[in-house]
């Protein structure tokens, strides 16, 4: 594996290039053993194996199954942290070739195995040249990130007041956009993500026969319809919503009008002012629309994950290490989301920025690979072991020019 495996001319970090090959053995290891979210045993294992065999300060058990390591460079005040996550998704994996997924109904489906990789391969190159740098280099490797708040977790174990830093990065590959870019956004780049549940009560009664009962499908229908103009007409145009009711569940028999139906579904924002109007308004819509046909309602909403809200300075920092290492012309203005992404806690509590790799098209995956295509959470992904050395070398470049900043 080289650099000029990459469509630019990025400036990698030779060592990194010299050591590519192991640290892609030990991705696709970690893709062929793939564990759900806080059940990252074995997974967590082998970082924390590694981290100690290159010499590197390791704690356990934050979030349950996360894993720190601590790099001290040269004396020196400042302190970044890297986040890289471990988990993976409750999927079937199509793809046939030797790495695949060894566990039915699990996979890397979203490259959580090379963001551990890229991670692992700037570790030890921090490692052994901590005359580079002066300060501390905190790599966080969390467990949970798909829908089990792994950040919030270690956060309540003491991630922060253990282990200070300044700010803290986090990487994520971006199928679609080509090997050797990099894109990031101030501000909003990923949206919230929340979950409702509704049952609305009626009376059941014979089909033939509705006046005699509650019919609370056509409750449904309404309110389905209704709560879409809370983003047409609530919200101001400029504004970013999405409510998705993704779920209808009612009735066991044709002839029988049901007492109750079930809608369930997300909704996504970009700002939490914007989450607590669609809130109210689809509490509001809920209670009162049912009152009028004189049906009840049960109104639960679950706030999951916030937006993921980048810091300016430190955006505009990555955008310049960024180009130093693939050029100006290969870094990006990254498109926002309506995704959702743990890092949104990490940026709650300290400064920082997330931002994207670009992980190509999917011809980058051998033969064998399911005849889908390489986007997040299908399962016929597969993370780019050409980005390895380019991710590690930026992770590095990053945390030397943080450290080295007055």
């Amino acid at each position: 594996m080289s650099a000029a495996s990459l469509p630019p001319s990025p400036r990698l970090l030779p060592e990194i290039v010299s050591q590519a090959a192991e640290i892609q053995a030990l991705r696709r290891d970690i893709h062929a053993h793939p564990e759900l979210c806080f059940e990252e045993v074995r997974t967590s294992d082998l970082v924390a194996e590694r981290l100690r065999a290159w010499g590197i300060e390791v704690h356990r058990g934050l979030g349950t199954t996360g894993v720190v390591g601590v790099i001290e460079g040269l004396p020196g005040p400042r302190a970044i942290g890297l986040r890289a996550d471990m988990d993976a998704l409750p999927v079937t994996e199509r793809n046939q070739f030797a790495h695949a997924s060894r566990h039915a109904g699990k996979m890397h489906a979203c490259g959580h195995d090379g963001h551990t990789a890229m991670l692992l391969a700037a570790a030890r190159h921090l490692a052994s040249h901590r005359d580079s740098f002066a300060g501390r280099v905190v790599l966080v490797f969390q467990p949970a990130e798909e829908g089990g708040g792994g950040a919030r977790e270690m956060m309540k174990d003491g991630l922060f007041e253990r282990f200070p830093m300044d700010a803290i990065f986090g990487m994520h590959n971006w199928p679609g956009m080509p090997a050797g870019t990099f894109a990031i956004k101030d501000g909003p780049c990923f949206a919230s993500s929340n979950e409702f549940h509704i049952r609305i009560v009626g009376k059941g009664c014979h089909a033939a026969m509705p006046h005699f009962g509650i019919d609370p499908v056509p409750v449904a229908c309404q309110l389905v319809q209704a709560f879409q103009t809370i983003l047409t007409r609530n919200l101001r145009p400029v504004e970013t919503g999405v409510i998705s009711v993704t779920m209808i569940q009612a009735g066991e028999a044709t002839n029988v009008v049901p007492d109750h139906v079930t809608l369930q579904g997300t909704v996504r924002t970009f700002t939490l002012d914007t989450l607590d109007l669609i809130e109210r308004r689809m509490r509001e819509m809920t209670e009162q629309l049912c009152a009028a046909f004189g049906a009840t309602a049960e109104f639960e909403f679950s706030r999951n994950y916030p937006p993921t809200v980048n810091h300016t300075h430190e955006t505009e920092f990555v955008r310049e290490v960024m180009k130093e290492v693939v050029g100006a012309e290969h870094v990006q203005a990254f498109e926002p989301t309506m995704g959702a992404e743990d890092f949104s806690f990490f940026l709650q509590g300290k400064p920082g920025a997330y931002f994207v790799i670009g992980n190509g098209d999917g011809t980058h995956r051998e033969g064998g690979h399911g005849l889908g295509p390489c986007t997040l959470h299908n399962p016929s992904y597969d993370f780019n072991d050409q980005l390895i050395p380019l991710g590690a070398s930026l992770w590095v470049r990053l945390a030397q020019r943080w450290l080295a900043q007055p």
